[in-house]
């Protein structure tokens, strides 16, 4: 028998300042809401017009142990690492990266996004890695918005774009390590949503634009709301137009480990990682063209 999952709370996403003055708002780590197993961290990035000369962005950092996921919504993102790779990422666009053994990147505006100005706007989650999986090579997944999978409903009031799992009988593009639902979700007024979602996966919802209600619960924009695991689907229903990130996975149920830019399982695994970058095993960025 179907059964609908509620919400176990809503918390809004405080504003922060990241890397070299880029506005967000932290759904979490916080003192509140310090993960969601295998989720580490999300950011809602920009979110503003920036004039010429403001854009800003992430220098040079390491990362090991655990995957980062950039989804732009609008702006352009310029990305290096430490073993040679170079792209732009656009709006619409994913970046899957594993971090895996460790690398070295950067995250900075496109050189016509600095000089133009424009709007920024984009999501970035980290998703730890099981043991088994945080010492494999760094891997990169990237798909263009015109080719992220998009399913609608019969009745047209809803639109979900698959970045990874699937809804409406549609398949996201993108391979993971664990069971993974990564769906951008767009309600027109008075639509109704309802993803198969079962009690397994720790699951949250992040509303960006509008407000939408989940049995009776109302959660507004720049809010998150994390689904209790007391059911086999999650309703959305919508009075407005609204927009919504829906995030679920299976937990991995593994010890945390974590400080800055690594994650591991153990604090020696975590000094390791700190010695290894120290000493210059994840490389260094080269700008050279």
């Amino acid at each position: 028998m179907d059964s609908k999952r509620t919400l176990s709370r809503v918390m809004e996403a405080p504003m922060a300042m990241e890397g070299e003055g880029v506005p967000i708002r932290r759904a979490f780590p916080s003192h509140e809401f310090s993960q969601l197993d295998p989720f580490l961290l999300f950011d809602h990035f920009g979110g503003v017009v920036l004039k010429p000369g403001e854009a800003k962005g992430f220098p040079d950092h390491p990362h090991r142990g655990f995957e980062t996921v950039t989804y732009m919504l609008s702006g352009e993102f310029e990305h290096r690492d430490s073993f040679g790779h170079h792209g732009v990422l656009t709006g619409g666009d994913v970046q899957w990266m594993t971090a895996g053994s460790g690398l070295v990147h950067s995250e900075t505006p496109a050189r016509s996004m600095v000089e133009n100005g424009g709007r920024l706007e984009g999501f970035q989650i980290w998703v730890n890695l099981p043991a088994r999986d945080k010492m494999k090579a760094p891997r990169y997944q990237e798909l263009s918005g015109a080719h992220i999978p998009t399913a609608r409903s019969a009745d047209g009031l809803v639109e979900v774009k698959v970045i990874a799992g699937s809804a409406l009988g549609v398949k996201g593009g993108v391979e993971t390590h664990i069971p993974i639902e990564y769906l951008h979700i767009r309600l027109q007024a008075g639509a109704t949503f309802t993803q198969a979602l079962p009690a397994t996966l720790n699951a949250m919802a992040y509303v960006f634009e509008g407000a939408v209600s989940v049995e009776a619960r109302k959660v507004p924009q720049f809010h998150v709301g994390e689904i209790a695991t007391n059911g086999d689907s999650v309703t959305f229903t919508a009075s407005e137009p609204a927009e919504l990130l829906l995030l679920a996975a299976q937990p991995i149920k593994e010890p945390v480990a974590r400080y800055g830019p690594f994650v591991m399982n153990t604090a020696a695994e975590l000094q390791q990682a700190f010695d290894d970058y120290r000493q210059g095993k994840m490389g260094t960025i080269s700008f050279a063209h």
